[in-house]
């Protein structure tokens, strides 16, 4: 007994989820059964579990090309800025090389120069300091400006005047003047002035200019004799002569010691007998009214003359960066800012109105042009840790020598590329490698797409296939027995088959067990057999489809399992795979109305299927006791019942009566011990049991007593929707006919012979409407009121 309470216990755990599977699908029958069937839950997990997958990779798909697309568009980002950077280091190294080559080379040739001058002017007896005159200076000057690259420098002889020898300077330049304006001019062929008129703009004595401004604005100047003692630096010889014949009044005999300047380069070279560079502020316009024009700063540098151990002249050389770095000759060199720094304030004189000290020169750079940015630093700061640095001018002077106020300029070049420079290197590349790097992942999730469509597709229909499989499985199953079937296929090995599982010589545990308490009913169509034989197939089959859907429905409703149907016998237990401690009680419900059912459908399908249709009843019995339950696999598995009940529940259909309930002596027990004796009634005569004799049994009534006691076990009968009568005594025992326990007033019941009659007409009406149909003419429509099972019959 607790072997079998085991039993029943899991079956009722494993199946209590999704309830008692019916048979309602079963072919043929009603659409509108109801059935408990669902989807095994690892389905639903695993469609669940998909779609989050998907979801997953679309989102990691999303992700990805983000991230991609945003790195693939950084990197060459990065890339062009490394190119432009190294390509900027490159370029500003060569910058920086070459001007401080240039520079070295200005430096060189002036030294040279100078030793030149000084040579001259010692093989020449009748020259001494300051009176010298240079043959060939304009010639000897245009040789030197091209040597160090400088197309329009400015190189002037400017020899230390003495006190003692000022009285004799003006008829030196009497003399002399007229010689190195020939030649200048026989050197510059485009200047076209004479040497009377150059004489005529010359002033002879030393000299030096006060400017002022007049009551109109106008710059005006006075030009007055040096009055102060000591050495006065000459203005001599240049190269090349003025264009503008007036501004040979303020260069010939002109003091250049007037110019700060000037004056702060020459003490440096006097005390060092060393080179020195300053600056020199330069107007490019012509000044108009108030105004002095646009103003550039160029660097001046003075090369000392040097005979016999003392500085008798200087040579000084106008030095324009707007030239010099024009004349880089570098390829590629392009929108650069050229910052130049010096160690000393470059003052800007009281001639000009905004008076101010600065360090710093800016321009900007190219291969075609070059354009003077201000006296400031004018490079974007955003470029500060790309700048290429190199001192250009670094003079190595003993500055001991020196007064502590006297400033050694040492010039410095920075070199800053420019957003224009830097959007030459900016290309399409990035763009088109994101577009590129997001196009081949969207022809991936493309990819990904239509294949997860076709792998979806095909696992959609072969999931659909697996739950139809698994519908029909249901069908034949209950519940709990499916999934011990999908278990034991999950748990077991390769060889392991539900269909053979010892034809591969391995095989797991049989899915079989024992139930105590069950009642097992029998139902069978009396008089099927010569009914059948004079019907069509598929007559046969619209009457067992609709008989066996009208006894699943019944089924569910009293939680009746469905066993099997053996041709017309229609088999069904009650007490699993659920146990049901009133498992007799709803039998005997079941039973009750299937031969109801069976009286009414019969009477209904008698127009259709002929008029003997409705002389089929239905031959019940019942029978209580113990049943082994399971699957009996092999070729077309099922599950079944076996056991002396299922014998004894046979016994009792075969030999019980038509539209009669014939149950057992245990069966009546159980009835009994419900307080339902009213429900059946003694069989006058025992029957001959084969294997067990004789036995007593009952006929169940069909319609109960009405008043019947109600018992405590017997509660859910109270609510029984049919309403009870009493037509016989609890103890009746004669039989009772089933035109005797049916009211069919309801479904208006007919005679035999209009039944016929009913029948032969409608059979007839069929056929003229074919007929009329195959003539080809609509007059006579087929009635849309006839159903698949007449029009079948028709045909």
């Amino acid at each position: 007994m607790s072997k079998a309470s085991s039993y029943t216990a899991e079956w009722s755990t494993t199946g209590s989820s999704t309830g008692m599977s019916q048979t309602g699908s079963s072919i043929g029958g009603d659409s509108s059964i109801p059935v408990d069937y669902t989807a095994p839950d690892v389905a639903k997990r695993e469609e669940r579990a998909v779609a989050r997958s998907k979801i997953l990779v679309f989102f990691v798909l999303l992700f990805a090309v983000c991230g991609a697309a945003t790195a693939t568009y950084l990197l060459m980002e990065n890339q062009e800025r490394k190119d432009f950077e190294a390509s900027f280091a490159g370029l500003g190294s060569e910058v920086s090389t070459v001007a401080g080559q240039k520079v070295d080379q200005i430096y060189s040739a002036l030294d040279t120069y100078s030793v030149v001058i000084s040579s001259e002017a010692t093989a020449d007896p009748n020259a001494s300091w300051p009176f010298v005159t240079v043959p060939n200076y304009s010639l000897k000057s245009q040789k030197i400006a091209e040597l160090v690259g400088l197309e329009s420098p400015m190189i002037t002889l400017c020899p230390i005047v003495n006190e003692d020898d000022r009285d004799k300077w003006p008829s030196f330049v009497s003399e002399w003047a007229p010689v190195w304006y020939q030649e200048s001019l026989d050197n510059e062929r485009e200047n076209k002035f004479t040497v009377e008129e150059m004489m005529n703009s010359t002033i002879l004595f030393l000299h030096y200019y006060e400017f002022y401004f007049d009551d109109d604005g106008v710059l005006q100047q006075n030009i007055k004799p040096v009055p102060w003692p000591g050495p006065i630096l000459a203005n001599w010889q240049a190269f090349p002569l003025e264009n503008n014949i007036d501004l040979f009044l303020t260069h010939r005999s002109m003091d250049m010691l007037t110019f700060p300047e000037m004056a702060d380069q020459f003490q440096i070279t006097s005390l060092t007998l060393a080179p020195s560079i300053g600056f020199l502020a330069i107007l490019n316009t012509e000044p108009e009214k108030g105004e002095l024009g646009e103003l550039f700063i160029d660097s001046q540098i003075v090369q000392p003359i040097i005979e016999d151990g003392n500085l008798v002249a200087v040579i000084r050389l106008k030095l324009p960066w707007l030239e010099f770095f024009r004349n880089l000759n570098i390829d590629g060199l392009s929108d650069t800012v050229a910052v130049l720094r010096s160690s000393c304030n470059i003052g800007i004189g009281p001639l000009f109105s905004n008076s101010t000290e600065t360090n710093v020169l800016s321009f900007w750079i190219d291969s075609s042009e070059t354009v003077f940015l201000g006296l400031q630093d004018a490079h974007n700061p955003k470029y500060d840790d790309l700048v290429v640095s190199r001192v250009v001018v670094d003079v190595d002077l003993d500055i001991s020598q020196l007064p502590e106020d006297v400033c050694v300029p040492e010039l410095t070049l920075d070199l800053y590329p420019t957003e224009e420079l830097e959007a030459t290197f900016h290309t399409s590349s990035p763009e088109l490698y994101t577009v590129v790097v997001v196009a081949i992942f969207a022809f991936t999730s493309l990819v990904f797409l239509l294949y997860d469509y076709f792998v979806g597709r095909r696992q959609r229909k072969f999931m659909a296939r697996i739950m139809r499989q698994d519908r029909i499985v249901s069908d034949v199953f209950p519940a709990a027995i499916r999934d011990r079937l999908y278990e034991s296929e999950q748990k077991g090995s390769k060889e392991d088959n539900l269909l053979d599982p010892l034809g591969g010589g391995g095989g797991g545990a049989p899915l079989a067990d024992l139930f105590l308490e069950t009642t097992v009913v029998y139902a069978d169509i009396a008089g099927f057999t010569a009914w059948s034989s004079a019907r069509e197939p598929a007559q046969v089959f619209i009457l067992l489809e609709t008989l066996y859907g009208e006894f699943d429905k019944r089924a569910y409703r009293h939680n009746v399992f469905k066993v099997e149907t053996v041709g017309d016998c229609y088999v069904a237990v009650a007490g699993l795979p659920e146990p049901d401690k009133d498992h007799a009680m709803a039998v005997c419900r079941f039973a009750r109305d299937c031969v109801k059912a069976m009286k009414t459908t019969t009477m209904k399908l008698e127009v259709a299927l002929g008029p003997d249709t409705s002389e089929l009843e239905l031959r019940v019995g019942i029978h209580s006791g113990q049943v082994t339950a399971g699957v009996l696999r092999g070729e077309r598995s099922r599950f079944q019942l076996f056991g002396d009940t299922m014998n004894t529940a046979s016994r009792m259909e075969s030999t019980s009566a038509r539209s009669r309930i014939q149950i057992s002596q245990a069966t009546a027990d159980l009835l009994l011990a419900a307080g339902l004796s009213a429900w059946m009634a003694p069989r006058t005569n025992k029957i001959l049991v084969k294997g067990k004799g004789e036995m007593q049994t009952y006929w169940l009534k069909t319609k109960v007593v009405k008043g019947m006691k109600k018992s405590k076990s017997n509660t859910d009968f109270a609510i029984l929707e049919e309403t009870v009568e009493s037509s016989d005594s609890s103890n009746q025992t004669s039989e009772v006919h089933a035109d005797d326990n049916f009211d069919l007033d309801d479904i208006g019941a007919m005679t035999k012979t209009e039944r016929l009659v009913q029948w032969n007409v409608e059979v007839l009406s069929l056929l003229l409407q074919q007929i009329v149909a195959s003539r080809g003419t609509d007059t006579v429509p087929i009635d849309p009121s006839l159903s698949q099972k007449e029009a079948t019959i028709g045909t």
